[in-house]
């Protein structure tokens, strides 16, 4: 399986639990992609120029984006992970989706109905890993929208048959060495049955 990690991994327990995710995918021999966003220095600004070709709808992407455009293409399973900011996906991660979900890459304008398709396919898989830095409690409360995001957003996207899981380690700022064991345990247990 093709298995495109997409992360954001700017603390030690996210940078562990993507590190984690490449790990046991590699092991149960899936092809992997890994997007580090950190080590890139994904500018999360789309800029003018962008944006204008992003309105004519071209299928070519720019060329900074032409990787992670093919990436995303070639996926069968998309797995983020991240840290929740301010109850959502980090910025740089909201613009990674919406520089590289271009038309023609993640949804298509059927011409004869005019309706949106998914463009997103071979996608069979979405997994979010985040930490948070509040409690199951709060995080309910504020009503998680990077979850929403990537598995009710995303997934249209890739067609309403498309997988979702979730894993998340609330109260992150205060894990203990148990509670980041766990987590970790999840994670690899969550992306080696994909």
């Amino acid at each position: 399986m093709n298995v495109v990690v997409i992360g954001w991994p700017s603390g030690s327990l996210e940078t562990a639990a993507f590190e984690r995710v490449i790990t046991a995918t590699t092991a149960v021999g899936h092809d992997v992609t890994t997007v580090d966003l950190v080590k890139d220095g994904f500018q999360a600004a789309m800029p003018r120029a962008e944006r204008e070709l992003y309105h004519e709808q071209r299928v070519d992407p720019p060329a900074a984006l032409a990787p992670y455009v093919a990436a995303v293409r070639a996926a069968e399973a998309l797995v983020f992970v991240y840290p929740t900011i301010a109850s959502s996906v980090p910025p740089v991660v909201r613009g990674w989706l919406e520089r590289v979900m271009l038309p023609g890459v993640a949804f298509v304008f059927d011409e004869r109905s005019g309706r949106v398709r998914p463009g997103l396919g071979k996608v069979r898989t979405i997994v979010g890993v985040a930490t948070y830095p509040d409690s199951w409690l709060t995080t309910k409360a504020e009503h998680d929208n990077g979850r929403r995001l990537l598995l009710r957003a995303l997934r249209l996207n890739t067609g309403l048959r498309t997988r979702t899981k979730w894993v998340g380690c609330y109260d992150a700022p205060g894990a203990d060495d148990v509670t980041r064991n766990r987590f970790l345990a999840r994670v690899e247990a969550a992306v080696t049955q994909l």
